[in-house]
Formats: structure tokens, C-alpha cells, sequence
């Protein structure tokens, strides 16, 4: 039996035309009509889409290559596959599946970097809400190979953080040669990927030490599993109190998901020898300065863990599904994603914004 959807031709969507200007929320853009996908492309009608930071980056153009303009942004959406290429061949999902699309939109498999599975490093990759239309419109383009099926029962809107947020810091501890019972620091604890990575990092067994500022994001970090809690605005002495929260010794790793290079700076003292230091956080402009002596002396490994693969998202997914990872977000319309860039930008919000987008006003 063929199912088939009733797809409009046009749709709303938030488009920015020029680098730091002004989100726009149209009524009339296009949706692709099914005959125009090519094999390989399938089209997704979206319930939810999750706003991360790296949208804001989009709009105000601050990383060292800049986006695709006019853009759609958006790189955490949740719909259901309304259509799919004509002569696609052995796709992965039918029409009607629950998909989820990520950053990493497309990577050609076939590059040095796919085949060592580092597929998220193709220099052929395509990036939802970056060099593609992503996720802040109705209908979105994605690619068969590269949605990743949604575990039944569980919540789309929770899903959705899970694709960017949650990957992203799941495969920073994974690689980050933990084990149970060991220390690990994350700055930016309160914030979308912070609070998504205490929970990971406890699913592993290991000891938090969250750094962040506010009430609010104290009060989560400690109720999801912090067992210390820094305030980077209140405390006179970061790495001390890490030290001193760790015996004197240091942590054996930390995960930084704040986007200002301090976090970066501070982890190199607070270390122990043998840490890992697990860059997470893009900042735009901001440099990793570190003591050379000590980064030798005490043999830090410093690496760069850049969202995750189609393998790491299925897994990230899987233990949110189960309840170990509980995504704390809160349901906005599309029309209020200009009010989120702020919120954003100010550092006001806690956990993750998620958009309905049945919810148009």
C-alpha cells in the first residue's frame, strides 16, 4: 500500500538575506515539489526543530567561512518523510518514517575522512542551516543516507536537541578516555549542550564539576547530577576550587561547551596529568592559549571533537529514549526566534529552546 501526503506549495519560514541582518518570517516560500528531488534527497515535513547557537553564528557571520545567503537556518528537526527522489536506490527510509536531521546534512562516504569515520570532517559535507536550507521552515530537504530514525515512543519535541546538542557532547566524553569513578569538567553547564552533557557524563559514571552562572542553571546542573557546582561570575579562583574539589589532584577531562576561549584556557591548570582536554564549544574569533611547559609536562591531550557521526547520533538517541538523558527544554513558536537569537546572545537561557512548528504565530 503507497501512502501518500498532501504536500502545499508554499510554506513559512525564517530567512535571513545578509550577514547580521534581520531574521524574516515569510508566509509564501516555495516547497520543493516532490518530482524535483534528486535520487538521494527525500523531503521532510517538520514538527519540531531545536535552536542552537551555531544558528545565531549563521546570522551574525562570525566564523571563519561564512553561510550560504539567503539561508534558512536550523539543524535539529523532527518530521515525518513525505517524499523521497525518484531513482533512489536502497533507501533506509520509507515514506511515513519519523526522521531526525542533523548539522552534517550529507558527506560523500567516499573521501579519507568518511572512510576513517570521520564522516562529520568530509570536505564534501553539506550543513543544514549553514551551505543548505535547514530546519526553521515547514518542509526541509535532507538526504536518505543521512536522517536518522527517531526511537519509537520517544517525543519528537525531546528528540530534536538530542541531533546537535546531545551528539555533540556525547561523543566529546566518549572519546574522551574516561572511565567510572574519574572527574570531569564541564563549562557551560546550564546551557543546551552543558546540561545534556552532565547527563551523559553520569550515564558513564563519571564525577561532574559544573561551571556556569545563575541561579536557575545552578539549580539544574545539581539536579541532574553536578556534584560540584562553580559560578564563574562568584568564584575568585576557578581552578582552585576545581583542585580543591578533586583532592588537590585535577580532573581527568573536561568538556567545554562554553563559547568564550577562558574555558579553554583554565582547563590546561586544572588538568591532571594525563587529562584530556575536549574542545566542544565555536566560538568565532576567540584563540586557545595554553602553557606550553605545562601542556608537555603534565602530557594534556588537546582535541577537537566536532559534532558526531550517523552512529553516534543513533546511540545518543537510544540512551535519551531509555530515560537516562532528559532533554530541559522549553516550546516556542517560529515567530519567536528572533526573542531566542537574544536570549542567546545574553547568555539568559537554560537548557534548550525547542520550535513547534505547528505553532506559527
Amino acid at each position: 500500500m503507497t501512502t501518500e501526503f498532501v504536500i502545499p506549495q508554499t510554506q513559512i519560514a525564517a530567512i535571513v538575506d545578509k550577514i547580521g541582518g534581520e531574521l524574516q518570517i515569510k508566509n509564501d516560500h516555495p516547497v520543493r515539489r516532490p518530482e524535483e528531488l534528486a535520487p538521494g534527497e527525500c523531503l521532510v515535513k517538520l514538527d519540531f526543530s531545536g535552536a542552537c547557537h551555531s544558528d545565531l553564528h549563521a546570522v551574525l557571520g562570525d566564523w571563519p567561512v561564512p553561510p550560504r545567503l539567503p539561508l534558512i537556518g536550523g539543524h535539529e528537526g523532527v518530521g515525518i518523510v513525505v517524499a523521497i527522489g525518484q531513482n533512489t536506490a536502497h533507501s533506509p527510509v520509507k515514506l511515513g518514517d519519523r526522521v531526525g536531521i542533523k548539522w552534517i546534512a550529507s558527506a560523500c562516504l567516499n573521501c579519507e575522512q568518511c572512510r576513517k569515520g570521520r564522516e562529520q570532517n568530509c570536505p564534501h559535507a553539506l550543513f543544514s542551516g549553514y551551505n543548505i536550507d535547514g530546519t526553521f521552515q515547514e518542509y526541509v530537504v535532507s538526504y536518505v543516507n543521512y536522517v536518522t530514525p527517531i526511537p519509537e515512543g520517544f517525543p519528537s519535541d525531546a528528540a530534536s536537541s538530542v541531533l546537535c546538542a546531545g551528539l555533540t557532547v556525547y561523543r566529546a566524553i566518549k572519546n574522551s578516555q574516561t572511565v567510572p569513578g574519574d572527574w570531569i569538567v564541564i563549562p557551560g553547564a546550564g546551557g543546551g549542550l552543558g546540561h545534556l552533557g552532565v547527563q551523559y557524563a553520569r550515564v558513564r559514571g563519571l564525577r561532574v564539576i559544573a561551571i556556569d552562572t545563575g541561579a536557575h542553571k545552578r539549580d539544574l546542573c545539581l539536579q541532574l547530577g553536578a556534584e560540584k557546582w562553580i559560578d564563574f561570575k562568584e568564584s575568585k579562583d576557578i581552578v582552585k576550587e576545581v583542585l580543591d574539589a578533586t583532592n588537590g589532584l585535577g580532573a581527568h577531562a573536561a568538556v567545554v561547551t562554553a563559547s568564550s576561549s577562558k574555558g579553554y584556557e583554565q582547563a590546561i591548570e586544572y588538568l591532571r596529568p594525563g587529562g584530556f582536554l575536549m574542545c566542544n564549544g565555536l566560538p568565532g574569533s576567540a584563540t586557545l592559549s595554553a602553557s606550553v611547559f605545562f601542556t608537555v609536562f603534565k602530557s594534556i591531550t588537546i582535541c577537537g571533537s566536532y559534532v558526531g557521526t550517523r552512529q553516534d547520533a543513533i546511540e545518543a538517541l537510544d540512551i535519551a529514549a531509555r530515560g537516562l538523558v532528559k532533554v530541559h527544554f522549553m516550546n516556542k513558536s517560529l515567530g519567536d526566534l528572533k526573542d531566542v537569537y537574544d536570549g542567546m546572545m545574553n547568555g539568559t537561557i537554560a537548557g534548550r529552546i525547542v520550535l513547534d512548528m505547528a505553532n506559527k504565530c
